[in-house]
């Protein structure tokens, strides 16, 4: 049936009233068919009942039954009516940029393929033939494209399906035979492997370009960012300093205007005591005048005289010739004042700028843990490799040759050829220790002289008190009080090994111009116990970040 109702026509299926496909298609007795609803519509409006076709006069409404026939075939021609309708949708116009079919006319379809041999471009149904007839099938079809006459030898009228290397070009079979004899010529397909190979390849390392470069945009960020923490942490620090020495300057300031004041205070003092004592005795000799002036004018001479004897004697007077106030010499206030102040501020700056240099070599915190197989025989080590103190016995081990022979010490099982390193080692309770850093190289076994010359940068107390950098003959270095906590910091390519006092914020010494060749270990010796009395161990501590 669907065979058959390919061969009908649209105008069959259609009710002559409402103009569209049949729906619930009637038959009347004259022959012509109609909606039901329109037929029934059709004459509920008109006062005689006939066929709206053929105007056949019915005395009696037909009963209308739904002729299942028509209606079947009406849906299987609305269906196929769909279908088509949605073919020819699927068929895209030619848009702008897009290759068009050489065949069609009028509306121009969007090609599908192009042919090489036929040097045209089909749509799907002008395609067609090139995929069903054995012919055609043999032609070459590749991806719509235009001016296909590009691609034919000019000379030849030939297609450009070969690629001569020599001459970095596309010929034709019959360019081979002439101007390309003698050239190494490679199909076109094969040409376009090798360099689509290529092209990848290139491709490939123009990304790893582009993502070494986008690697390298985070990095220049991430160094932006931590520029711009240093330079707030700097900034942060130099207003604390220089706040530090603006208080310190105007203490200063204070204390001098405290001081000339109490002197003019003294001054003032000293002249109103001057001044109370001369109106007291101006009152008593006001008085007394009185009396005088008071008997000098009586006329009674017996009077007078026995009066004059009973007057009061003179009061007691000072002798107020000499009696001065000088007023306070302030000659070289100001300038001692100026060099307390500038003894004051030279002393906080160097804490403050100690301070400053302690936070940022903090910053270079390693972790570092003591090596036993170079500690010496008498030096116990703690299981962490955190601590190590001496004991009296010595233990069998073996003597390997980076085990220390005569001094009690050890070094870190972390070597360091670069860069920055610091860490901080207690020495409280200790009246002997030695800290500082050794290289590779340097000697093991016997008698050791502890010098930059021989491969060790190390500080140490001896005798309690008695702090030496050992530098030849040793420098003895003055300090205040005694470090419990030790820093130690070294710059590698700076040849820099600084040590500092933790809790004082204070440098305790540096070497300077140190000749760093090969590995850097950190060095330790707790020292001989001195009959218990320095029996404490030394300890490498976390760095406690000052404050």
């Amino acid at each position: 049936m669907s065979a058959a109702s390919c061969l009908l026509t649209e105008d069959q299926f259609l009710c002559s009233i409402c103009l569209d496909v049949f729906t619930d298609p009637v038959t009347l007795s004259c022959g012509h068919n109609f909606c039901k609803n329109c037929i029934t519509e059709y004459w509920d409006s008109n006062v005689s009942c006939q066929c709206p076709n053929c105007k056949e006069i019915f005395r009696k409404r037909p009963q209308l039954k739904i002729n299942t026939f028509i209606k079947e075939m009406a849906a299987q021609f609305r269906q196929s009516a769909q279908q088509k309708s949605s073919s020819s949708s699927e068929r895209q116009v030619s848009k702008p940029g897009e290759v068009p079919c050489d065949v069609c006319t009028g509306t121009k379809l969007k090609a599908l393929k192009s042919c090489l041999v036929c040097l045209a471009s089909y749509c799907e149904t002008h395609l067609e033939p090139h995929l069903t007839l054995s012919g055609l099938k043999r032609h070459q079809l590749m991806d719509p494209v235009e001016n296909l006459e590009d691609r034919m030898c000019e000379k030849h009228d030939k297609l450009l399906e070969l690629f001569c290397k020599n001459d970095h070009m596309c010929v034709c079979m019959m360019c081979t035979y002439s101007d390309h004899k003698t050239h190494d010529v490679v199909p076109v397909k094969e040409e376009y492997e090798g360099k689509k190979a290529e092209l990848g390849k290139t491709e490939a390392e123009i990304q790893q370009m582009i993502q070494k470069r986008r690697v390298k945009i985070e990095e220049l960020k991430h160094s932006v960012e931590l520029s711009d923490e240093n330079a707030d942490r700097e900034i942060a620090e130099g207003v604390g300093v220089f706040s530090a020495l603006k208080e310190s300057v105007e203490r200063r300031q204070a204390e001098l205007i405290n001081s000339i004041k109490e002197k003019q205070r003294e001054t003032e003092k000293q002249a109103e005591g001057f001044i109370r004592e001369l109106e007291q005795e101006i009152s008593e000799l006001e008085k007394r005048r009185a009396e005088v002036e008071q008997l000098s004018r009586s006329e009674d001479h017996l009077q007078l005289l026995q009066n004059f004897t009973s007057l009061n004697a003179a009061p007691p007077t000072k002798d107020w010739t000499e009696v001065r106030v000088h007023p306070p010499s302030y000659e070289g206030t100001v300038v001692r004042a100026v060099k307390l102040l500038e003894e004051t501020i030279s002393e906080q700056m160097k804490k403050l700028i100690c301070e400053v240099e302690l936070k940022r070599v903090q910053q270079y915190e390693v972790d570092v843990t003591l090596d036993p197989d170079t500690a010496h025989p008498n030096l116990i080590l703690s299981d962490d490799g955190k601590q190590v103190k001496l004991a009296n016995i010595r233990k069998k081990l073996p003597d390997n040759p980076e085990r220390f022979e005569y001094f009690v010490c050890v070094l870190s099982n972390q070597s360091f050829s670069s860069g920055r390193f610091y860490y901080e080692v207690q020495v409280k309770g200790k009246t002997e220790w030695g800290l500082g850093v050794a290289r590779e190289s340097s000697k093991r076994k016997g008698q050791i002289t502890l010098t930059p010359q021989n491969g060790f940068w190390t500080i140490g107390l001896r005798n309690k008190n008695e702090y030496k950098a050992r530098v030849g003959p040793g420098v003895r270095l003055s300090l205040q009080s005694g470090p419990e906590k030790v820093g130690v910091f070294v710059d590698y390519e700076e040849g820099l090994v600084s040590f500092y006092d933790v809790d004082a914020a204070a440098l305790i010494y540096s070497f300077t111009g140190c000749s760093f060749t090969g590995k850097i270990y950190p060095y330790f010796s707790p020292c001989l116990n001195k009959d218990g009395k320095n029996s404490a161990p030394l300890i490498i501590s976390p760095v406690s970040h000052t404050e």
